[in-house]
């Protein structure tokens, strides 16, 4: 007889930035929301049979009718997304964040819902913006939407705390007067609420200790819905905060699911640094942890702490598939894009705007990909920007491209990017006599950087082959015009791309966020207003 060997969760499940994960399982199908800010599609969603091999479904808010990032700031946008199921209905809510800086958030809150998960998604249905973090529950006939409360008003610490106001799902709108949530004693500033119901208890699942190196998953409980919670005298379900050492670190904001076999699970994000509570240049990523009840009925991880690997539920035992046939068409997400499909991959991501005939067309040139150039980078509006996340301290990434630019105004080519501030970029560009060269510009907290000095002149050559190479805080450019590759520049520092330098503060009020982690991408400027188009050729990203 042949023996079966014990699968494994290998943390981060979801690679880069994919954090404040909501999981869901809808029969014997796993899914996995998670926020993505300012990038497009908004809510990026992946789809498991047995937790372990997880399928890119690409975002679903995939227009501007469902979301519009016209203006979002950096690390605005789409924050902690919600997906739960009832009527048939999948069931997503999620905020578009606006404002952030000087105290002030201004969230509204809206909700989608689709037969499948693969859409179409309904018109949004406007919920309230009185604050973030909104989730549904749903308790037979009965759904709440919880939610953090914001205060603006200076020297009240930004929370209000939590509230829940009920939602009739016939109507599809928030009836009657929020209530608020009786929290803890000396709960302070919590965050993430998710209610789950388990016999005669309420569980609310939250996230304390901000979204840093304190990070944490808490658990509190009550027979009555609005409380007043007591909180697990065992401690946070899962933190890193007091073990430095550890190689997930951020541990926190979570929620829980259970197997077709009645396990349970925590879905969280972490992060990965490159030193001891140093950079996270990869961002906050997701990763699971096994959930045992106590006899008490309480939740417990097995130590408290992220692990780089848990126990996948045994397929046998559980009623998990151990990998759906769906599973072996997606193919290697690192592999080359060619560009010969007529939309873009689950793996691509475009900033603030969707992609549309007037900036991008896979079809205008067969098997390419054509960027018309937008605005500058420090515009919130109409940029060209095509990118995917970094998913690991070392990796590279190359495209080839043609490009024949007029005017030291335009330029395209490759770039790593963190958000308007901080991102590197290799471009082709003309210089005052209208002659193509190379260069590299860079952006570190706004002050910008041109290498004129160290261009390389191209010549007679439109078509070239543009790479990056990460390898934990060094970022170096190269190209190959025919030749062979060669580096172009020295260098840099990629931790400039990291969420911890993103973050920027005005005395005690915060100047900027840094929520997304790095990406790797393509990159046209056409700053006449023109939209010269780059044509991109193979593009890979490689570990």
């Amino acid at each position: 007889m042949r023996q079966r060997t014990a699968q494994v969760v290998r943390n981060p499940v979801l690679a880069g930035s994919h954090p404040d994960p909501s999981i869901l399982r809808v029969g014997a199908d796993f899914y996995l929301a998670t926020s993505t800010f300012e990038w497009c599609p908004g809510v990026r969603l992946h789809h498991s049979r047995d937790l372990v091999h997880w399928r890119p479904l690409g975002g679903a808010l995939d227009s501007t009718r469902l979301l519009d990032l016209t203006g979002c700031p950096d690390s605005g946008g789409v924050w902690a997304p919600n997906l739960s199921h009832a009527d048939g209905l999948f069931h997503l809510v999620h905020s578009n964040v606006s404002t952030y800086a000087g105290g002030f958030t201004d969230s509204p809150n809206h909700l989608v819902t689709a037969e499948s998960i693969d859409g179409p998604w309904s018109d949004p249905v406007p919920l309230h913006a009185r604050g973030f973090d909104a989730s549904l529950f749903h308790d037979g006939a009965d759904s709440r939407l919880v939610n953090l409360v914001h205060d603006w008003r200076p020297g009240h610490g930004g929370s209000a705390g939590l509230e829940v106001t009920r939602y009739d799902r016939a109507t599809r709108r928030l009836v009657g007067e929020p209530e608020p949530v009786v929290l803890p004693p000396g709960a302070g500033w919590i965050e993430g609420p998710n209610l789950y119901r388990r016999g005669p208890w309420y569980y609310l699942l939250t996230a304390d200790g901000g979204t840093g190196y304190d990070h944490q998953v808490t658990v509190a409980r009550s027979r009555t819905l609005t409380g007043p919670y007591e909180r697990d005298p065992a401690g946070p379900l899962i933190t890193a905060r007091h073990h430095p050492d550890l190689p997930l670190q951020k541990a926190g904001h979570g929620s829980l699911v259970d197997t077709p076999g009645g396990l349970s699970y925590l879905a969280y994000l972490v992060a990965r640094p490159h030193t001891r509570h140093g950079p996270c240049v990869l961002g906050r990523e997701t990763a699971l942890a096994p959930v045992t009840w106590t006899p008490d009925g309480w939740p417990r991880t097995p130590t408290g702490l992220p692990s780089l690997e848990i126990p996948a539920p045994d397929p046998l035992a559980d009623g998990t598939d151990p990998r759906p046939a769906d599973h072996d068409d997606l193919g290697d997400p690192a592999d080359p894009d060619d560009f010969d499909r007529p939309v873009l991959g689950p793996q691509w991501s475009t900033l603030r705007r969707p992609p549309a005939p007037d900036w991008l067309s896979l079809t205008d040139r067969a098997s390419h990909l054509r960027l018309r150039g937008g605005r500058s980078p420090q515009s919130l509006i109409a940029p060209s920007l095509v990118a995917r996340r970094v998913t690991a301290a070392r990796c590279a990434f190359e495209a080839t491209m043609e490009y024949r630019p007029r005017t030291f105004q335009q330029l395209a080519g490759i770039t790593a990017y963190y958000n308007t501030r901080n991102w590197y970029f290799l471009h082709v560009t003309a210089d005052d006599e209208g002659r193509a060269v190379l260069r590299v510009a860079a952006c570190d907290r706004g002050a910008l950087t041109v290498d004129e000095a160290g261009g390389e002149p191209l010549g007679d050559a439109t078509r070239l082959r543009l790479g990056l190479d990460l390898d934990g805080s060094a970022l170096r450019f190269r190209y190959d015009t025919g030749p062979g590759w060669r580096p172009l520049g020295p260098a840099l520092d990629a931790t400039v791309l990291c969420d911890e330098h993103a973050e920027e503060m005005e005395g005690d009020r915060i100047r900027a966020l840094g929520f997304t982690g790095a990406f790797v991408g393509l990159w046209a400027w056409d700053l006449t207003g023109g939209g010269l188009p780059a044509d991109f050729d193979e593009a890979a990203y490689r570990i």
